[in-house]
């Protein structure tokens, strides 16, 4: 297109003896014909029709550029719009319960189910297990998105949270009985309906999309970032997670990446709170990376992201397309990273089994209500490995008057190493 308008602008450089030539010769001065002393009748026929001549040939110019481009572009949207998976099977089972489901209560407000699946099957997965057939919800964070799209809370759910799981429907198409279980025990008998139902009965709060990445997808979005930076206290020699790291700041590549969010032997106490807290600080950091990067502003940058991102990325029908993952996600470029807020839902030791959790009440429910009514989360860094049993006060007061509770997290703008 340009190379169109830089031709079009210049008369005189293509003659008929130079119009074989690929940027032509330009008139001499002195030629009678090229009018380059003065102008004639002659030279100026000539000129017009030279000019005409040259209008043509640099129209075809920009209709081959610009068909090109388009051609280019499509190619491009139909590969990364291609590798979208839909899941439909969750669309029909959610319709089938839809007079059950909670109705969203702030119009613009998006909550969204995201879905870390610790599945062994598909391209490079196998090598972290064996393939039982079944999945689980490896990780599970419910990400609310405010109306006017200026703050972001992404609340992790344990996946030893004892819940009411409902009646779900197998891969196979039979049905599970209702049961009192771990969190991510919904996941692995029924997908990510069941877990979208088993979140709603528990929070009250609408599920609007819900995206599942498996591992490959993970470790291939931090490579098409060239790594992301996180800070380890101490050096990490953990041979179960692949990892064998220094102190001080250092950038994981994606393999190591996937070691560092799912390790729980070398790292912190060993328990699914550090391991979630540690999730939700490396999300941070990658949060910084795309911003630091200006990938989502930058073409050559932003295309391996988004080939990476939508490999692996199984999602409700209405995000199963470019278009509906630019119409999510075009509000959040704005937000600043200090609002974006990471924090786990109130939890303690379950009082039948130390290894599992349950919900801190009234906590827990004070927090669901926000995300419902769309006010503003409180959170400050914990001055304990465990969360606060109790509420704080916050500047953002509740709609009695009172004050507002502060949740235990953090935000992507807080550095890695403070």
């Amino acid at each position: 297109m340009v190379v169109g308008a830089h031709v079009c602008g210049t008369e005189g450089d293509v003659s008929d003896d130079d119009a074989g030539a690929p940027f032509g010769g330009g008139g001499r001065k002195g030629d009678p014909a090229s009018g380059a002393d003065g102008a004639t009748a002659v030279g100026d026929g000539l000129r017009r029709r030279r000019r005409r001549r040259l209008l043509g040939r640099s129209g075809i110019v920009v209709a081959v550029l610009a068909v090109g481009a388009v051609g280019v572009g499509w190619a491009v949207y139909a590969k990364l719009d291609g590798n979208i998976t839909s899941d439909e099977a969750a669309a029909a089972e959610l319709a089938r319960y839809e007079k059950e489901r909670p109705t969203s209560l702030v119009r613009g407000a998006q909550n969204v189910l995201l879905i870390g699946s610790d599945s062994r099957s598909g391209d490079g997965n196998a090598r972290y297990g064996r393939d039982s057939g079944t999945e689980r919800s490896d990780t599970t964070i419910l990400l609310h998105l405010a109306a006017g799209r200026d703050s972001a809370t992404a609340v992790s759910l344990p996946r030893d949270l004892m819940v009411n799981v409902p009646d779900c429907r197998r891969p196979d198409g039979s049905r599970t009985e209702p049961a009192f279980a771990q969190f991510n025990h919904a996941y692995e008998v029924g997908g990510s309906a069941c877990s979208i139902r088993t979140v709603e009965k528990l929070t009250g709060v609408r599920i609007d999309h819900h995206v599942v990445v498996d591992f490959q997808g993970f470790k291939e979005l931090v490579d098409a970032l060239d790594g992301v930076e996180v800070c380890l206290r101490k050096p990490v020699d953990d041979k179960d997670a692949k990892l064998k790291l220094p102190a001080g700041r250092v950038t994981l590549d994606g393999e190591q990446a996937l070691g560092y969010v799912r390790a729980r032997k070398s790292l912190g106490d060993g328990s699914d709170t550090d391991r979630m807290d540690r999730q939700q600080r490396f999300l941070g950091a990658l949060v910084n990376k795309v911003q630091s990067n200006d990938v989502l502003l930058n073409p050559v940058k932003l295309y391996p992201v988004l080939d990476a991102a939508t490999s692996s990325l199984t999602t409700d029908p209405d995000l199963a397309s470019l278009r509906g993952l630019y119409d999510l996600v075009r509000g959040l470029r704005g937000i600043p990273t200090e609002r974006v807020q990471f924090l786990t839902v109130p939890r303690e030791s379950y009082a039948g089994d130390a290894n599992r959790d349950q919900l801190v009440e009234p906590d827990a429910e004070k927090l669901f209500t926000r995300l419902r009514t769309d006010e503003p989360v409180a959170i400050a860094a914990a001055a304990e490995p465990d969360p606060p049993t109790g509420p704080g006060n916050s500047r953002e007061p509740g709609a009695d008057g009172s004050p507002a509770p502060t949740f235990s997290g953090n935000t992507a703008a807080e550095d890695i190493c403070e």
